[in-house]
């Protein structure tokens, strides 16, 4: 039977009617990721198109006060792990009383109980970005073990772009753990033939394969934009990607001379 639980996580987590040790299967959970952000719940009419109707959902902006204070507290008092507890209070050593602190003092004892109410053959799937899953991944490990961490899954949510003095953002990132070995199920799906019709337009040796554009939308003059190949990236069925070409923000040429000199590629020429 299917149950939707509604309140804070932690509390149902916790109880032990609700959630027996070792009594789940598979845990996936998408955690607010420290986005310093406002989310709001939208609403659609009853012809299905979008209503002005939202209410707010929650704030993903986080920061020490008094409950986090005791919150933390409670959990290094209580904590069954000496492992988590000795992490969790080396971060706070590094980061203090940070907005980061707070988010990870509210993600370690859910991760806690997550990890006790799995079975033995059960996997753990943290979805999060690179704001906080360096540090998430270090509490996982203090809590899994670090023999029981799978992989990192990185999820492309978008092409590549520019966003204002940095590397564009471009994906999410799922971490997997396991309380065991676990038994992995291959899962094959094919591509839908209309689909490999529609974008896999090319032919060669290795078989079928499509275009892909590596190149930042913007990027017309300069040296940079001039590549010694045609600046786009082959992506065969079932092959993984690679590059012919320009890469994200300069040629060929222009890299591989960068790297000889030992040059960093997010380094300043001027410095």
């Amino acid at each position: 039977m299917n149950r939707l639980l509604f309140g804070d996580n932690l509390k149902w987590l916790r109880d032990r009617n609700i959630f027996p040790d070792a009594s789940v299967d598979l845990v996936y959970l998408d955690p607010p990721f420290n986005s310093n952000a406002n989310y709001n719940v939208l609403f659609k009419e009853a012809s299905g198109e979008a209503s002005q109707a939202q209410f707010h959902a929650f704030t993903d902006t986080w920061e020490w006060t008094a409950d986090v204070d005791a919150t933390y507290a409670e959990f290094v008092d209580n904590c069954p792990n000496a492992g988590v507890v000795e992490l969790i209070g080396a971060l706070k050593k590094f980061l203090k009383t940070s907005p980061m602190m707070a988010y990870l003092a509210m993600m370690a004892p859910r991760l806690v109980e997550l990890h006790r109410i799995l079975k033995p053959t059960g996997s753990l799937y943290l979805h999060c970005d690179p704001t906080a899953s360096h540090y998430l991944r270090l509490v996982l490990d203090s809590v899994f073990g670090v023999k029981n961490f799978r992989n990192e899954i990185i999820w492309k949510r978008t092409s590549a772009h520019s966003d204002p003095k940095r590397w564009g953002r471009v994906h999410d990132v799922l971490l997997l753990y396991a309380t065991a070995e676990p038994y992995w199920n291959p899962v094959y799906q094919a591509y839908d033939e209309q689909y490999i019709q529609d974008k896999y337009r090319h032919t060669d040796s290795r078989g079928t394969y499509r275009l892909d554009n590596l190149t930042a939308a913007g990027t017309t003059a300069g040296d940079s934009c001039k590549p010694e190949g045609d600046g786009r990236r082959t992506h065969h069925v079932g092959i993984a990607h690679q590059t012919d070409g320009q890469g994200i923000g300069g040629s060929r040429s222009l890299q591989d001379e960068a790297l000889s000199e030992g040059i960093p590629e997010d380094s300043n020429p001027h410095h």
